[in-house]
């Protein structure tokens, strides 16, 4: 009985060890800025962060303005992600969306943030068709309730 249990948390601390990993490419398309250089363009991109935000949330829309769309959560304990996505305008005209997710539980976060920002700004730059964002990993990230900035210093939580 005692060698099935220890096998068992082998087993469960074995995949545990892997949690928080990410890929390196899904990394740099996270932390790649996403700067619009044209209002047409960046009120096509504004409509699809929308549109992304609306299809990947678990949480309704609080506040959708030009420059805010922001969802409700995260709720205590849910590994479910709440976003913060911005619109700023920079000193040259253009503008850069910042996207923040994050999430309440110890767990980490389901999707991954990472991969969900990588996934929401190919998206938003219409590099992919806007499949639903789920971790193919299976690999959880972040702590409860802890968001980080990417070397970019966009918010993005882990």
């Amino acid at each position: 009985m005692n060698k099935v249990l220890v096998a068992t948390l082998c087993i469960v601390a074995a995949g545990c060890s892997t949690q928080g990993q990410v890929n390196p490419d899904v990394m740099q398309i996270a932390t790649a800025p996403l700067t619009c250089t044209s209002k047409s363009q960046c009120d096509a991109w504004w409509q699809r962060a929308h549109t992304w935000v609306t299809a990947h949330s678990r949480y309704e829309v609080t506040s959708a303005t030009d420059s805010l769309i922001q969802t409700a959560g995260p709720d205590g304990g849910n590994r479910a992600l709440a976003f913060e996505i911005t619109k700023a305008p920079n000193n040259d005209g253009t503008s850069t969306i910042g996207f923040a997710a994050h999430c309440d539980s110890a767990l980490g976060c389901r999707p991954n943030p990472w991969e969900a920002g990588a996934d929401f700004k190919q998206f938003v730059r219409g590099n992919t068709p806007g499949a639903a964002s789920t971790s193919s990993s299976g690999h959880a990230a972040g702590t409860s309730g802890q968001s980080t900035s990417s070397p970019t210093g966009e918010p993005v939580s882990q």
